[in-house]
């Protein structure tokens, strides 16, 4: 997990990741962000984020991220 918190402040520094679970609903990342987002997440865990994976609920928190970069990586 840890390694995912530092692949997001690369993203985007600015955020506080941890402190919404609601980060897409609430609007406090973007589209942009999730482009960034997506990028240093494939990188980092040496995955392929596919379109059907790019929907609000796997980026709205960090758990949620987490649980799909482990799916990606089985």
């Amino acid at each position: 997990m840890e390694e995912l918190l530092e692949a997001l402040k690369r993203a985007n520094g600015k955020i506080d990741y941890l402190s919404s679970n609601k980060l897409v609903t609430d609007k406090i990342i973007d589209s942009i962000d999730i482009t960034s987002i997506l990028a240093e997440l494939e990188e980092t865990f040496d995955i392929e984020i596919s379109m059907e994976y790019i929907v609000p609920e796997n980026f709205d928190s960090v758990e949620a991220m987490w649980e799909m970069v482990q799916e990606l990586k089985d």
